[in-house]
């Protein structure tokens, strides 16, 4: 069980693409808006288990007076009539007022596939002045920043791997396991460029067999079933899928519909962040048609 915070003070990166996320569907955990901070890692493109983020909007640094200044003074907005002209003076007044002194303006970001984000964020003052080495209320937190990573984190969708692979028969062992697997460590770095960096990691640990029927007509077995399953291998010891003791003949459309979930566990290892995240858990179906098998009786005499 690994999930590593990685915090950096002051990191000098690249920001790359700003706000990158992934809101695609289940592939969606968090989607960033009027944000700063960059996504990136392995853990990007799997299937959500649909975790939230704790907050809907918050503040992000911005940018120094000056360089606020230098954004939002438009030459086109002197051109107006002269109240117009008068409202946007007044507007860079208060860049203009904080030069020359040390700290930073802050602006709202929000997290697009919530609901609530885009409100939450028109709810906040559009700039707030920030003095170094303070946080305003509802501005970014490492705290925030690890549980943003937590919700882009995406693991792969379980492809269920069987055999007998087309139709399994009673009392024959029907082997389970997840193929193309890939890496089984997923990770997810959420990074606001030049202040701080956090890193959440899942581990895959294990795998759920539901076998898509009761007790008394299936066994399950899942004592050497590991992080993956056990592939089919010719000889040895059935120790990881289903043993169904009945025909699926009188089941809907002829099947037992298997289950398999995949359990990634994540954790935060720093005391900075005093909370532990519940494992991601990504399910699959397969479809199992289960046979009798036939036997033939000679007849003699």
């Amino acid at each position: 069980m690994i999930a590593n915070v990685i915090i950096a003070g002051l990191l000098l990166l690249d920001p790359g693409p700003y706000g990158e996320g992934f809101q695609d569907g289940s592939t969606a955990g968090v989607h960033l808006e009027n944000s700063k901070i960059v996504l990136t890692g392995t853990g990007l493109s799997g299937k959500s288990d649909g975790y939230q983020l704790k907050r809907p909007c918050w503040y992000e640094p911005d940018d120094s007076a000056v360089g606020m200044l230098q954004r939002f003074n438009n030459p086109e907005a002197w051109q107006g009539d002269e109240v117009s002209r008068e409202r946007y003076r007044q507007f860079l007044e208060q860049f203009k007022d904080k030069i020359g002194q040390e700290g930073s303006w802050w602006t709202p970001a929000y997290n697009g596939s919530d609901p609530k984000g885009s409100a939450c964020s028109l709810d906040l003052a559009p700039f707030v002045w920030v003095e170094p080495g303070t946080t305003p209320p509802n501005g970014l937190t490492i705290e925030d920043l690890v549980d943003i990573a937590r919700a882009a984190l995406t693991v792969p969708e379980p492809k269920i791997e069987l055999n007998p692979d087309v139709k399994s028969y009673v009392n024959l062992p029907t082997w389970v396991w997840l193929g193309d697997v890939g890496e089984t460590t997923r990770s997810v770095t959420a990074t606001l460029p030049g202040v701080m960096s956090a890193t959440v990691t899942a581990n895959l640990t294990d795998i759920e067999i539901k076998s898509g029927t009761t007790d008394d007509r299936a066994t399950v077995e899942t004592g050497g079933c590991g992080q993956s399953g056990t592939p089919y291998k010719k000889g040895a010891k059935f120790t990881c899928g289903v043993n169904y003791l009945r025909a699926s003949v009188d089941q809907p459309r002829g099947v037992y519909v298997l289950e398999v979930t995949s359990a990634w566990e994540i954790d935060v290892e720093d005391d900075v962040v005093p909370f532990v995240y519940e494992p991601v858990q990504v399910g699959a179906t397969r479809d199992v048609p289960v046979g009798e098998v036939q036997s033939t009786v000679e007849k003699t005499g």
